[in-house]
């Protein structure tokens, strides 16, 4: 609202990077399925330097790229167990994910198990 007022400038540094912080979250969560997503492309849609970005998330206790992965396998994850019948490799493409086995592992991480197995287990019958 105050960047419509032209008044950004006027809010303390505080509120300005929790907005620019709730921008970047938008902008990352409505390009997902973007592979080519990573943090370089973020901070320049965003006019600001990679390294205030990193900055920017030190408050979330976690780095831009991990956020981006863990929002990725929260959807697959939730994809998985919807019951839909699409591949385990499709969903994981369709979230920015595209190489298979790379999806299995780091959903192997995350999860404890790979995704065709947890979708077995966590899909209603």
């Amino acid at each position: 609202m105050a960047e419509r007022l032209d008044q950004a400038r006027s809010l303390p540094a505080d509120a300005r990077q929790r907005t620019l912080l709730m921008e970047v979250h938008a902008f990352i969560e409505r390009r997902l399925g973007d592979a080519e997503l990573d943090p370089a492309t973020v901070a320049a849609a965003h006019h600001i330097s990679v390294r205030y970005l990193h900055r920017l998330f030190e408050s979330e206790n976690t780095t831009v790229a991990a956020w981006i992965r863990q929002r990725r396998l929260e959807r697959c994850r939730a994809e998985l167990i919807s019951g839909g019948k699409q591949s385990v490799s499709t969903i994981g493409a369709r979230w920015g994910l595209p190489d298979a086995a790379h999806f299995s592992r780091l959903f192997r991480q995350a999860y404890g198990m790979p995704p065709a197995e947890y979708r077995r287990a966590h899909t209603v019958r």
